[in-house]
């Protein structure tokens, strides 16, 4: 009874428009809409790249609180497309032995990251990491064509979901190597990769290396 009365005199001084006696559920007040870390919309949210929006799980029934779903993704083939692209970098992230299975640790880092892009442009952090990967997959890709000892390249069209993956690794390996031995962290590092690469800008890793990927594909046609 005593918790009752406590929330009636909460409700009243905060809901002044509702019955004295009316006890309100705060959570399904404050939390009608999904968002990221409870800042970041999915709604609005646009994939310039018509091919990669089936490979992208960046729509509202893919909004997600936190990414960490715990989702057996790696079960079946093409599975890991429809999870959270958020929660597909925070677990690009958790590479190297010593980071293996700690995705805490990587779901922090993500946060803090998502923090200092919104300094840095003013803009939905989700929004600029989609144009991040879809400006860093490569499109074109050489393979080995091998016949009787004889082995040379040839180039190929890299298909949507592969550029996706790509894209994700190569800017975690940025972010990674940029932070080495470095006096900035790894969310600082992560934000200027994702930054730069969404700007198509060289000072991004994973833009240097899709244009290299490119340029090593165009000499092999």
């Amino acid at each position: 009874w005593h918790r009752q009365a406590v929330a009636c005199s909460l409700n009243s001084q905060v809901y002044p428009f509702l019955p004295r006696c009316t006890v309100v559920n705060m959570a399904a007040v404050y939390a009608d809409e999904v968002k990221l870390f409870g800042k970041w919309s999915y709604d609005e949210l646009v994939c310039e790249d018509i091919s990669l929006t089936d490979y992208i799980a960046s729509k509202m029934q893919d909004a997600v609180y936190l990414p960490h779903t715990a989702g057996r993704y790696q079960v079946k083939r093409f599975r890991k497309a429809q999870c959270p692209i958020v929660e597909r970098l925070v677990n690009a992230l958790m590479f190297k032995g010593r980071n293996n299975g700690k995705k805490m640790m990587a779901v922090r880092i993500v946060k803090h990251t998502f923090d200092i892009i919104h300094l840095l442009t003013d803009e939905n952090p989700i929004q600029v990491l989609l144009t991040a990967i879809r400006l860093s997959g490569p499109r074109e890709d050489s393979t080995r064509i091998g016949a009787a000892g004889i082995v040379r390249r040839q180039a190929v069209d890299v298909s949507p979901f592969r550029r996706v993956n790509q894209a994700l690794y190569l800017i975690s390996i940025g972010a990674r190597e940029a932070s080495f031995r470095s006096i900035k962290t790894i969310a600082e590092c992560l934000a200027d990769e994702i930054v730069n690469a969404s700007k198509g800008s060289s000072n991004s890793y994973a833009i240097k290396k899709k244009d290299e990927i490119e340029r090593v594909a165009k000499a092999n046609r």
